[in-house]
């Protein structure tokens, strides 16, 4: 539960309340309630808390303040952008679990941003900042398990109407980070592609999404080549999620969102090495960020775009039916693609599920997004997604999007000479074009069945987990994708 108050900060009464410092021109640090400021100047004059960037002091007051600890949080010279006060809420949010605060208050002063931006992003470092995956863990000492903030209280000296609208929104997109590091984090055998389909269909019976799930059958009739070529292997049955959201306008553009769902992958015949194997289980993070997002959409009902989710998922396995290096396989598009390496699956999965949503959906722009090569994570490291498209313009959106919510990317060029490298003697196209420019051959790939429709492409390999250390993205799968899907779509026009 979070509240926005036009209370004093002082005369809280709590856990623990946080103070967002922003310290002067002349180094000086000032807040306006005096009590409060007493004890600021005692941490300034400690020389322990300079009010810098990332930097805190944990204090325990006196009876003239009725919470049982203060915070500073240091914001340094007047914070400009969103991503300084989700970092700041990302701190305190890890400060709480620390000690274990179950209620907390949080306030501000002497900021630039606009007092929206302040409560959205506050909010959002805040919740993902408190995220823990301990689902599996049964025998956790009485000290060492999590302990969730249950009331949050935010105390802005202003605008306090806005400050509430921007807590609303990092709510939203908070818990569609957390809902898709959730799927991350469950094993292969406890995500499948049935779950997917299951969490599908949980969205259609609590919001305005219809939902439709092709199993083998469907898969089959639509002649869908490429997931059922990567399922081929495997013990249990392909889906492909889709999930339709429809705003009242009758004019309004369609924005198509397709999420690679590969629940783990082992390579298939083209095996891969067992060192880091495990990690594959997080090749259905770009499939959980779509899935997520449409969560939220549904949720928050947006009245100016329709918005459509598809999810083709399987697991890539080696089984004794599975798809072969040599095979060549039918798309639904009706061209046909020479496999030359069958761990590079997942583009034989986006390929049909792109076809098919453009045919079906006609939508004005696509993004896709997708866990799918390990050369992205050589250009970019961990740092940036990797971004291709046809279009000048959504690619700018999609780019303004992660900037905004601190998932930054990085567009790299698509060409003809690039498209040469995937071209077949035996076929219409291979699946991989060699290592040079890998990253942009399997963008390339998909660009063949995506034609004139405005598309961006999104490789999130290097960023879908162990992206850039920060206050609210926790070791492991980071989310990465779903809250730049909920900001594009906020901020269509």
């Amino acid at each position: 539960m979070i509240t926005v108050s036009k209370k004093k900060m002082s005369a809280w009464s709590g856990d623990m309340l946080a103070v967002l410092v922003v310290p002067q021109a002349d180094g000086s640090l000032h807040i306006e309630e005096p009590v409060l400021q007493t004890y600021l100047a005692k941490a300034g004059k400690s020389g322990d808390f300079s009010g810098k960037a990332g930097q805190s002091f944990l204090l325990y007051p006196d009876d003239d303040l009725p919470c049982r600890r203060l915070l500073f949080v240091g914001l340094g010279d007047k914070p400009k952008s969103r991503e300084e006060i989700r970092l700041a809420g990302g701190l305190v949010g890890q400060k709480a679990m620390d000690i274990k605060a179950v209620t907390l208050a949080v306030a501000w002063s002497d900021v630039d941003l606009a007092m929206q931006d302040m409560g959205e992003c506050c909010t959002e470092g805040l919740l993902l900042g408190q995220y823990r995956f301990s689902k599996y863990k049964k025998s956790i000492a009485d000290d060492e398990k999590p302990v969730f903030l249950k009331k949050i209280s935010f105390f802005p000296h202003e605008a306090v109407a806005a400050c509430r609208r921007g807590v609303r929104l990092g709510e939203v997109a908070a818990r569609a980070g957390k809902t898709a590091r959730d799927m991350a984090n469950e094993p292969g055998s406890g995500w499948t592609a049935e779950e997917f389909a299951v969490f599908g269909r949980g969205l259609s019976t609590k919001s305005p999404i219809t939902c439709t799930v092709f199993g083998t059958r469907e898969l089959r009739r639509h002649k869908m080549g490429g997931v059922l070529a990567v399922n081929q292997g495997s013990e249990g049955e392909a889906k492909m999620v889709i999930l339709s959201y429809r705003c009242p306008r009758q004019d309004a553009d369609t924005l198509l969102l397709v999420g690679k769902g590969l629940t783990f992958d082992s390579g298939g015949i083209s095996l891969k090495p067992g060192a880091g194997m495990e990690d594959m289980k997080y090749d259905m993070c770009g499939g959980a960020a779509v899935m997520a997002a449409m969560a939220a959409i549904g949720e928050e009902q947006p009245e100016h775009v329709n918005v459509v989710g598809v999810v083709p998922a399987t697991d890539n396995m080696p089984g004794p039916a599975a798809v072969k290096p040599g095979d060549i396989i039918s798309s639904y598009s009706g061209k046909t693609i020479e496999v030359i390496n069958t761990d590079a699956e997942g583009r034989l999965l986006l390929m049909d599920a792109l076809a098919y949503g453009i045919k079906n959906f006609k939508p004005s722009a696509v993004v896709d997004l997708a866990t799918l090569t390990g050369a992205v994570i050589i250009g970019l490291g961990h740092h940036y997604t990797g971004l291709m498209s046809n279009d000048d313009g959504l690619a700018a959106k999609v780019q303004e999007a992660g900037s905004r919510c601190g998932e930054p990317v990085w567009r790299l060029p698509l060409g003809e000479e690039y498209s040469k490298q995937l071209k077949s003697e035996v076929a219409d196209l291979k699946n991989v074009g060699g290592k040079p420019a890998g990253t942009i051959t399997a963008a390339a790939f998909l660009q063949e069945f995506v034609g004139e429709t405005p598309w961006v492409h999104l490789d999130i390999a290097g960023t879908a987990w162990n992206f850039t250390e920060k206050s609210y993205v926790p070791k492991g799968p980071s989310g990465i994708g779903a809250r730049t899907l909920i900001d594009l779509v906020r901020n269509w026009a």
